[in-house]
């Protein structure tokens, strides 16, 4: 997701290889699906699959290889996440914010910051909620996400 609340536009990351064919030391398609549902049902998120195919095994990207991406393999095998895994990670960081400031109660900065991270929870929920990823009565309440 684009950077909303801050001057410095642009992203930070990796550079993404330039040739879409095979290269020539990558193992078979079926090896690497295997290792992606592996993986899956190890409970490793899908941004952490692809990292690990890329340092551990040597795999540049999977979609060129298998024709499929990595949520599709998943999908495929029956490994599917309750609520995707940018929300989570977004959810994640509103949960170490109020943790913080129920310790830091005069931290006003990170007030602030929190008011801006569960705005992009709840554009990013809404978002999912209108392409039908997640059901319609799905809410983010900041209670109950301390609960969890």
């Amino acid at each position: 997701m684009g950077r909303v609340h801050t001057h410095r536009h642009g992203q930070s990351h990796s550079t993404r290889p330039i040739a879409q064919k095979v290269p020539s030391w990558v193992s078979s398609p079926k090896e690497i699906e295997e290792l992606v549902v592996k993986y899956g049902k190890d409970g490793i998120p899908m941004s952490q699959i692809g990292i690990r195919l890329r340092d551990q095994h040597a795999v540049p990207l999977v979609r060129p290889i298998v024709r499929k991406s990595v949520k599709k393999i998943l999908e495929e095998n029956g490994i599917r996440q309750e609520i995707p895994e940018d929300l989570n990670n977004i959810v994640k960081k509103a949960l170490n914010l109020q943790r913080h400031l129920k310790t830091h109660n005069s931290d006003k900065r990170n007030v602030r910051s929190l008011e801006l991270v569960e705005a992009k929870v709840h554009r990013i929920f809404t978002y999912y909620k209108n392409i039908g990823v997640l059901p319609q009565n799905w809410k983010y309440k900041s209670v109950v996400a301390q609960l969890e």
